[in-house]
């Protein structure tokens, strides 16, 4: 049986794939970010130099923040494990996260950020998109 195939040797398609292991991804960052902003001063602050604006944001609050980015990370990795057990509450926690992603972008644009939220947007839509297809939901089980 393939690696991408559930117990019934059906491939998963590639773009679950992909989506499955960008939430692993986003579990990675979240948990790099609460640290660091809970544990300044360490050799990971090089990190910040790739968006630094954010550093300029989180920094003053790191303490106060530094938690929910942990939280974020968890529902990101538990997300991902859902969604690659292929659960219903795996889909419909990436659901949740993606709508939070689209609000938040929108909330971006209405801010005067109208190329990072426009573009964050579209992407979100678009991932809303997929998730909302029959052929994504139907790989879901309620187990």
């Amino acid at each position: 049986m393939d690696a991408r195939s559930d117990s019934g040797g059906h491939a998963m398609p590639g773009g679950m794939i992909a989506l499955g292991i960008f939430f692993f991804f986003g579990a990675t960052m979240a948990f790099l970010a609460g640290f660091m902003l809970l544990r300044p001063g360490t050799v990971l602050d090089h990190l910040w130099k790739m968006n630094p604006s954010a550093y300029a944001e989180m920094a003053p609050l790191g303490r106060m923040i530094g938690p929910l980015f942990f939280l974020l990370s968890a529902v990101m990795a538990l997300t991902g494990i859902g969604w690659f057990k292929r659960r219903s509450w795996g889909w419909v926690l990436a659901v949740i996260i993606m709508a939070t992603q689209f609000v938040g972008d929108l909330i971006n644009m209405i801010s005067g950020q109208y190329i990072r939220g426009g573009v964050g947007a579209i992407i979100a839509a678009a991932l809303l998109f997929y998730l909302a297809r029959p052929a994504t939901r139907r790989v879901f089980t309620s187990a």
